[in-house]
C-alpha cells in the first residue's frame, strides 16, 4: 500500500483518485461494508450491497437515484450522527462509495 504523508493511501476503483485513510484499516471496512447496506436499503434493493461495494462505474449509473440519494442522506445522518451537507461541488461523494466511506470516517474520527 502507498503513503502519503506517513498515512496510507487507497485508491477508488471507480475513479482511480486516491485519499488518506483517516480510521484504521478495519473500521474504515466496516463503514464501507455499512454504507453499501445503506444503500440497498435506500434503493430498495435495486442496488444490492455488493453491487455497491464492487461497483466500478458511479453509484447512479447502477440505478441509484436522486430519491434514494435522499434516503441515504437521513440514513447515514441517523446511523453515523454526523450532519450531511453537501454542496454542489461535492454531490459527486454521494455517486462513489470509497469517497462517501471517507466523507463519514472524516466525521465520526
Amino acid at each position: 500500500m502507498n503513503t502519503v504523508g506517513g498515512r496510507p493511501v487507497r485508491e477508488h476503483p471507480a475513479d482511480g483518485r486516491t485519499t488518506t485513510e483517516t480510521t484504521s484499516g478495519s473500521d474504515s471496512e466496516r463503514v464501507r461494508e455499512r454504507l453499501a447496506e445503506l444503500v440497498a436499503t435506500a434503493t430498495d434493493g435495486e442496488v444490492t450491497a455488493d453491487e455497491a461495494l464492487t461497483a466500478r462505474v458511479p453509484l447512479s449509473a447502477l440505478g441509484v437515484t436522486s430519491l434514494a440519494q435522499m434516503r441515504l442522506i437521513d440514513a447515514i445522518e441517523r446511523e453515523f450522527g454526523v450532519d450531511v451537507d453537501f454542496s454542489d461541488e461535492s454531490l459527486a461523494t454521494l455517486d462513489d462509495l470509497g469517497l462517501l466511506t471517507d466523507y463519514v470516517n472524516g466525521r465520526t474520527s
